[in-house]
């Protein structure tokens, strides 16, 4: 089996010297990063539960694949999310408060800001993957010094696209991290159920590509390996496959009931309490002198004021109509969209109609 790669234990002391890598401003923001998305995952999952908010997908216990991930990314990289990767979304410069519109069914969720390349949350499984595939391609034949990161779970290894990607970016030598968050469950499928191959890594070696097995609830490996394979694909050496080895705490989404597939309480003792990627690098700051609870307190409020104020703006968001289905399909309507969008809107006119 491909060894696990960690820098930080759980008791959040160093097992390699970091020195000339990550410095003492990169670390305190990866904390405030993953105390900031913890906080917004939480709040989500209430407001959906109160009806405000559609069906959402938790990914508390992933913050540290996502948030040193993307906090290793410049601001020209493509970043290509799933359902589940917002955190990423969020670090990489997505405002909360179009995450939430995301989650309320408008599509204004998923515009990108400005300067910036993230890619709406991709549902259907493993087909952002190709799309990475395409960017990365792009941005190499304009020899521009940007990568494409692509995230995904461990059901999306068993897709065909998931072969595709990776077979294509090893030929071209494309500049993609392809960065599995392995959960262990493709929703209620354990990974063992799925496949035959011990690791996700180790299928790296089908396409002569780096395959790289790596603690993902440590911050510090993930941010390293991420810039290992960043500076890799920007040397015109290709895409590098990374399993994060991770857990999700709670449901697939908020329509799943996971204790009916795995044993909660067992898991929850071993991830939650044991490997929680917050309690780890807030140990390791505690223990540096670069936190402490002065600073624990000030970070609270600010994350609470924050996601208030985003709550408030997209709640202040003018609602969505049926009609917007219509936008953005085309740049220039066909006449089967004006039809079906003429069909849409003649009942409502006759309801309008004083009897």
């Amino acid at each position: 089996m491909t060894a696990l790669y960690q820098v930080l234990t759980p008791a959040g002391e160093l097992l390699e010297n970091i020195e000339g890598g990550l410095d003492e401003k990169t670390i305190v923001s990866m904390y405030e990063q993953m105390v900031l998305v913890r906080a917004f995952d939480r709040k989500s999952i209430l407001l959906q539960r109160q009806g405000r908010m559609g069906t959402y997908a938790p990914f508390e216990g992933q913050e540290a694949s996502q948030v040193g991930s993307a906090i290793a990314l410049t601001p020209g990289d493509w970043l290509f999310p799933t359902y589940r990767d917002h955190a990423a979304a969020i670090v990489h410069g997505q405002s909360l408060s179009r995450v939430f519109l995301y989650w309320m069914g408008h599509m204004e969720g998923s515009i990108s800001p400005e300067g910036k390349h993230i890619m709406p949350p991709c549902v259907p499984i493993a087909t952002q993957m190709v799309h990475a595939v395409g960017t990365a391609w792009a941005s190499k034949l304009k020899q521009e010094q940007h990568v494409s990161l692509a995230f995904f779970g461990d059901g999306a290894s068993s897709e065909g696209d998931f072969h595709e990607a990776l077979n294509f970016a090893g030929v071209f030598k494309t500049p993609t991290i392809f960065l599995c968050q392995n959960n262990g469950f493709a929703i209620s499928v354990p990974f063992s159920q799925q496949s035959s191959s011990e690791t996700i890594a180790q299928r790296a070696a089908a396409y002569d590509i780096p395959g790289v097995r790596i603690d993902g609830n440590d911050v510090f490996a993930v941010w390293l390996t991420v810039k290992a394979a960043m500076e890799r694909g920007l040397r015109g050496e290709g895409p590098t496959l990374i399993e994060a080895v991770t857990h999700r705490y709670g449901a697939h989404t908020t329509a799943d009931d996971p204790k009916k597939y795995r044993d909660q309480d067992t898991l929850a003792d071993e991830w939650r309490t044991q490997r929680d990627p917050i309690s780890r690098l807030k140990r390791y700051m505690e223990q540096n002198g670069l936190w402490d609870d002065v600073k624990e307190a000030a970070l609270q409020k600010q994350v609470t004021e924050r996601i208030d104020a985003a709550l408030v703006e997209a709640e202040s968001y003018p609602k969505s109509t049926p009609a917007d289905m219509f936008k953005h399909v085309y740049a220039e309507p066909t006449w089967m969209v004006k039809e079906q969008e003429q069909d849409l809107q003649e009942p409502e006119q006759k309801k309008e109609v004083p009897a």
